[in-house]
């Protein structure tokens, strides 16, 4: 239980399908926060939501995995030229990790969460699927859910179809977490300071050149580490001419690279880390590269270290570091993912 509404109902839910049900709320972050679900506030609304559905409430304290999985990589990944994905490894590395562990040991059949993602079954498999509201979809940060993660997990708000349906059943139950905003932020970057403030005290940050695609230098960049493949503002480059993106950045040199937005297309991307929800994979599939993005058509082949994706039509460059998920071609279901280099 974050402290939201999607948790609430998730619990509200189980207990009227007649389960014993415990909240838990993690405790990932033990520096300031003001943002995301790591803040106290969520953990107090966590709490008495628990209170007003008469169950049991729980905090468990992973902030030792939560710095291993998520923070100490989130700082690597952008000394390292990359664009990392914190969400998705904390669901992989505490959430459904570190939390379905804890549970199996505490004795509990499954772990549930307000994830807007479904489970269904195939025969003698399971199938992860997305959320029946494909505007608040959210199997794209659980795409590393395998069969025995998924025989483990329940997700009881997937199937609403709209979340104003979801906020009128919580509403209806007298959830004081029933007109509570969505969380979209990084929970341990605070809104006062944000990304660059949070790096600069875990890492040195470095002036870059920046140039245009025929190596003519257009200006300077005061951290390297804070700049991102397609990034377009926050540049320092003059206004009034045509728009350039971010085509490469090359950490080596101290240089970055821009250019018109068609020299961002790439005919194919290298995947590594992949995760399958049943297996590998080839052939046809449709290619989801952000959170809330739409899918592109590719091809998939292995290689000795994961996958390549050829694009049917050529496709922006993704951040190295991205986490890019592939669906089966009617775009129901989540096949697996990987990270992109």
């Amino acid at each position: 239980m974050s402290g939201g509404v999607d948790s609430s109902v998730a619990a509200a839910l189980l207990l009227r399908e007649g389960h014993q049900v415990v909240g838990v709320t993690m405790r990932l972050w033990g520096g300031a926060s003001d943002t995301g679900c790591c803040s106290v506030a969520d953990v107090d609304d966590a709490r008495r939501v628990a209170q007003q559905l008469g169950i049991d409430h729980l905090v468990f304290n992973f902030t030792e995995d939560f710095d291993a999985a998520v923070v100490g990589p989130y700082v690597r990944a952008h000394a390292t030229g990359a664009t990392p994905n914190p969400c998705i490894e904390c669901n992989r590395g505490v959430k459904f990790s570190r939390l379905v562990e804890r549970a199996e040991v505490l004795g509990f059949d499954a772990v549930a969460t307000g994830h807007h993602a479904r489970i269904e079954r195939r025969g003698d498999r399971l199938a992860l699927a997305r959320g029946a509201d494909r505007a608040k979809d959210q199997s794209y940060v659980v795409h590393m859910l395998d069969q025995e993660r998924l025989a483990r997990t329940l997700f009881p708000v997937g199937s609403f179809p709209a979340k104003a349906q979801l906020r009128a059943l919580a509403a209806e139950l007298g959830l004081r977490t029933a007109t509570k905003p969505d969380s979209q932020d990084v929970c341990f970057i605070t809104s006062t300071g944000g990304r660059e403030a949070f790096l600069r005290e875990r890492l040195a940050l470095h002036p870059a050149t920046v140039v245009d695609t025929s190596g003519r230098r257009l200006g300077e960049v005061p951290a390297i580490e804070l700049v991102t493949i397609g990034q377009r503002k926050g540049l320092g480059l003059p206004g009034g001419g045509p728009k350039r993106f971010v085509v490469d950045v090359d950490r080596s040199t101290s240089t970055v690279v821009v250019g018109a937005e068609h020299e961002l297309l790439r005919p194919a991307l290298a995947l590594t880390r992949m995760s399958w929800v049943d297996g590998p994979v080839t052939g046809d599939v449709l290619v989801q590269c952000s959170a809330h993005g739409a899918t592109e058509p590719a091809t998939v082949e292995p290689t000795a270290d994961g996958v390549t994706l050829t694009w049917r039509e050529p496709q922006r460059r993704v951040a190295p570091g991205q986490s890019v998920v592939l669906y089966d071609p009617s775009d129901r279901y989540v096949l697996g993912g990987g990270i992109a280099t």
